[in-house]
């Protein structure tokens, strides 16, 4: 405001301010009415040049200003699509670089949420030379097969090998490479990270990377670029490390804050090699690394297991890990106990939290314990891991909950692995927050009394045994009994019908008995379901064998024997540890890839809305593709 109300009243002529004064000063108090009026007049007009530019208009503007240069909205599943205001702008950006690889690159990252890869297929074409003046040595008809990098990489988004033309139509992913054609690589999943994690032990010279003895892939801890000027590089995308790859470019992936590193071990005494059977013997003073199978032999014997950094592939934050959770906490929760700490250990800090509080694993450790949780009548207790951690607990035995009446007890965060949880004396309420229970022949959860209830949110369980008269909820999950023909979901004795069950979102791994099914909703059962109670409940927008004894289905898959076959859910992998576990494959029948209630998934995946995320790709690159170009959709995970 450029005069305020006291600066008018000083402008008027003494006697009326004299006059005023002895009246009690009702000229300046309307004054003062009329400069907050003409304050808000100067800050409309202010506004009204504010509001010409996307950056700093009012938000009732935005949809005007995107109307003006004919923006079309998309589905709201990628962070950079959840502001309006950005799109809005970048749509402006965009169209000063139509049809450029960089630009058709990032367009596909903000859209998706996805790492991604534009090529240009004309360029690995192969040409006829014409000797005098125009050779092309990367057109080559035949690739030089001495070249081992270039023959790696043929097929895939880095390839650099020349093809003979393709004329099938690329927008349906048959053909590649023709000179209208651009090709959008992307990667479903991502690389999470796992810091100064103990490797398992096999003997005192081998280790492996998994904090579990599984061997696993490692991938690369991307470089995510803020603006795209170049095409993506290896370095850039969540992509599997190779050991040829790691071998000739082991300084860009190993190290601090690169991909992987073996804490105390310098780069110069890696030797990066095959350790399947584990024949390669390393020399002394050399580290024999494996990035395919997750392995480490050591030359010399080593004291204790050595401390690793590495990326794992998965598809969500899901089960645990080092992603942010800060949400699932219960801030009120007090004391807070801490663990690592001097002298203690996590059953150590459990046994002073039994009027109530929380249990926090600082760091991604191993711990070997047998653990016993007991909470005090009307108390809560929460053993967690610390934001953005993961901590492996080897429990030597089974893990007793044991409370008394109205307690609660919430496990978040945690990969659990050796032994069962189960449920005693009268607990009221058990959550699994991002939790990996890890599935094995034998149940992961035993609750054999009545009136519990089980909260389950973004787990990885294996089979669950329950008391009919308790209850089941459980969302965004796996529950995987290790086999189709196993029993995911009954009471104690594996057979009986076990409690009431709601579920959503989520991917059941065996076959389901159950008192009553309340609610199914978006879920994949990929066995038989029996529910006692039909009258009861709903089973909607799921898959389930048409053998199944449910309430009433809706919109439910297979509808008939015809079908049954041809919509059946395939997956990447039903392998724990693998990186596509539980990930839909793309050969996936559409009715499941696009089968739920918003036209999504189906599935523990859901969240992701894979399909909406193709389509807003599907959009924008119709939008800005130059005229005669098409383009293709490739998924490289």
């Amino acid at each position: 405001m450029s005069f305020d109300a006291q600066k008018m009243y000083e402008l008027l002529p003494a006697i009326y301010r004299i006059r005023d004064a002895q009246q009690g000063e009702p000229l300046k108090a309307l004054l003062s009415i009329i400069a907050d009026q003409v304050g808000v007049l100067e800050e409309d007009l202010a506004q009204l040049y504010d509001d010409q530019f996307i950056e700093t208009c009012n938000g009732w503007v935005m949809p005007y200003i995107g109307d003006l240069i004919g923006y079309r909205t998309l589905h709201n599943v990628a962070p950079s699509i959840g502001s309006q205001r950005a799109e809005v702008a970048h749509t402006i950006g965009f169209r000063r670089r139509k049809g450029t690889a960089a630009m058709l690159e990032q367009l596909a990252r903000d859209v998706t949420g996805w790492n991604a890869r534009a090529v240009e297929f004309f360029e690995l074409m192969d040409w006829t030379q014409w000797t005098p003046n125009h050779i092309r040595p990367n057109s080559f008809y035949a690739p030089d097969l001495r070249q081992w990098e270039a023959l790696e990489k043929i097929n895939g988004p880095f390839d650099t090998v020349a093809h003979t033309v393709d004329v099938r139509h690329v927008v349906n992913g048959q053909g590649k490479y023709n000179i209208q054609n651009i090709g959008i690589f992307l990667w479903r999943l991502g690389a999470y990270s796992l810091t100064n994690s103990p490797a398992f032990q096999m003997d005192a010279k081998r280790f492996q990377f998994h904090p579990l003895g599984y061997d696993t892939q490692l991938f690369t801890n991307p470089v995510t670029e803020t603006e795209v000027t170049q095409a993506a590089s290896p370095l850039n995308v969540p992509d599997p490390v190779g050991r040829r790859v790691l071998k000739k470019y082991l300084s860009q992936y190993y190290g601090d804050g690169l991909s992987l590193v073996i804490q105390g071990v310098p780069l110069a005494q890696i030797v990066v090699c095959d350790l399947t059977d584990w024949f390669y013997q390393p020399a002394a003073g050399q580290v024999a690394l494996d990035p395919v199978l997750g392995r480490i032999a050591f030359g010399d014997a080593q004291s204790a297991p050595p401390l690793v950094t590495f990326h794992y592939g998965f598809s969500d934050d899901l089960g645990g890990g080092e992603y942010d959770r800060a949400a699932t906490f219960d801030a009120l929760l007090t004391p807070v106990e801490q663990v690592p700490a001097p002298n203690l250990k996590i059953q150590d800090a459990l046994d002073k939290a039994k009027s109530g509080g929380v249990v926090e694993i600082s760091d991604s450790g191993r711990y070997n314990e047998t653990l016993t949780i007991n909470v005090n009548a009307g108390q809560r207790i929460e053993l967690r891991a610390a934001n953005e951690h993961r901590p492996t607990v080897i429990l030597g035995g089974d893990l007793i909950i044991n409370g008394a009446a109205e307690s609660e007890v919430t496990l978040n965060g945690l990969l659990l692995s050796g032994g069962t949880i189960r449920v005693t004396g009268a607990l009221q309420t058990l959550r699994l927050l991002h939790c990996t229970l890890v599935p094995s022949a034998n149940p992961s959860l035993v609750a054999d009394l009545p009136d519990v209830t089980i909260e389950m949110d973004h787990c990885i369980v294996g089979a669950l045994r329950i008391h009919e008269r308790s209850s089941v909820s459980i969302s965004d999950s796996i529950v995987d009994a290790t086999a189709v023909t196993q029993v995911a979901f009954a009471a104690a004795n594996g057979t009986d019908s076990g409690g009431t069950l709601q579920i959503a979102d989520s991917t059941i791994i065996g076959t389901v008995n159950t008192l009553e099914l309340q609610l199914a909703s978006n879920s994949i059962f990929m066995a038989d379901v029996t529910s006692e109670k039909r009258q009861e409940g709903c089973v909607r927008f799921c898959y389930l064998p048409l053998v199944s004894i449910v309430p009433r289905r809706y919109r439910c898959q297979p509808e008939d024997d015809e079908d049954a076959l041809r919509v059946r859910p395939q997956f990447t992998s039903l392998r724990y540890s693998d990186p596509g576990y539980g990930q839909l494959a793309l050969r996936t029948a559409a009715e499941i890839r696009e089968g739920a209630d918003d036209e999504a998934e189906m599935g523990a995946f859901h969240e992701l809305f894979e399909p909406q995320r193709e389509t807003n790709l599907r959009v924008r690159l119709d939008e800005y593709l130059r005229f005669g170009l098409e383009a293709g959709i490739f998924y490289v995970t």
